[in-house]
């Protein structure tokens, strides 16, 4: 059996795609054990090309979801993991999405695709097919990345622009706050600040975002934890909970299973890519691209936390 080794390629989109699309990241993961990756809930909306097999996803992880086969997917915002089945080869790109980036490139709120996955052609339509096959037949990341330039600038393009004012600017500004605070603000503050009331803020951030500000500031909170929790030498868990602002280390484990349907434990031993972190030796970055190679990666995989890698202990709970 060949040693595991991974690439991952970070690209940031180009500038006229900035406020909508927050990152590329080309991987190429061979000779891990086969599994089930659980790919946590997070900020940001996914896309996420397969460069090689179709992947197979359920939305949920040890519950029965259905598992279903993807050449590309989409994916909304969530408040449950993404279950990513694979035989320990797995190569494409990811695209992350803010909220506003939904409505820009797909032409619907982000609360449309909300706790689910959704082929990308279905979204894109005739306008995806010929980028995509192009990505495809592409032989290097930086060709790849040009090519969802163009694709993201085309979709971005034929809305003219009009279906972005849709959205009510206190809802992207009360996603910028959360998203700032990683989860630790009181929502009731955050509405008095826009000049809302906290029930008017709810069903207006819901209805564009997918999600209550409420549950997307818990999913945040998790996020940081899930970070710290994956970095080359992990906090201790009592010390990721205190980190991330949960109450306490039983409040972190409540959550932990409702995001993830595992405990943090049961999910350290289940994750077969999570053997240790990024290697910064080697590292190139320019202003487009960051590459990293190593032996073992950092679970550079789709439907993971948009964030870089950092080094950290290992840890169990």
């Amino acid at each position: 059996m060949e040693a595991p080794t991974a690439t991952r390629i970070d690209a940031r989109p180009a500038p006229a795609l900035r406020r909508y699309v927050g990152s590329y990241v080309g991987f190429d993961l061979r000779g891990f054990p086969a599994g089930v990756h659980c790919g946590p809930p997070g900020r940001v909306l996914t896309a996420v090309i397969s460069l090689s097999d179709p992947m197979e996803m359920a939305v949920g992880v040890g519950d029965g979801s259905p598992v279903t086969r993807f050449d590309s997917v989409a994916g909304g915002l969530m408040c449950r993991s993404v279950a990513i089945h694979h035989d320990g080869r797995q190569h494409g790109v990811q695209v992350s999405l803010t909220p506003r980036g939904a409505r820009a490139v797909y032409g619907m709120p982000a609360a449309a695709l909300a706790h689910g996955l959704v082929p990308l052609d279905e979204l894109l339509g005739a306008l995806g097919v010929e980028p995509v096959d192009r990505l495809r037949a592409a032989t290097t990341w930086a060709a790849r990345f040009a090519v969802l330039d163009e694709l993201f600038l085309r979709a971005v393009g034929r809305g003219g622009g009009e279906r972005l004012f849709r959205a009510r600017p206190e809802v992207a500004e009360a996603w910028r706050r959360l998203v700032a605070a990683q989860g630790r603000v009181q929502v009731g503050a955050v509405a008095t600040e826009l000049g809302w009331s906290r029930r008017y803020l709810t069903e207006r951030f819901r209805d564009e975002v997918g999600l209550s500000p409420k549950t997307f500031a818990r999913v945040l909170r998790f996020e940081h934890a899930h970070h710290l929790a994956t970095a080359h030498d992990p906090l201790p868990w009592a010390d990721v909970a205190a980190v991330s602002g949960y109450a306490d280390q039983a409040h972190l484990v409540r959550d932990w299973r409702e995001f993830t349907g595992r405990s943090p434990t049961a999910w350290r031993r289940g994750e077969v890519l999570l053997k240790a972190g990024w290697s910064p030796t080697g590292r190139v970055v320019t202003d487009r691209l960051s590459v990293g190679r190593t032996s073992f990666p950092r679970l550079p995989f789709p439907f993971l936390q948009d964030r870089p890698a950092t080094p950290l202990r290992r840890s169990s709970a």
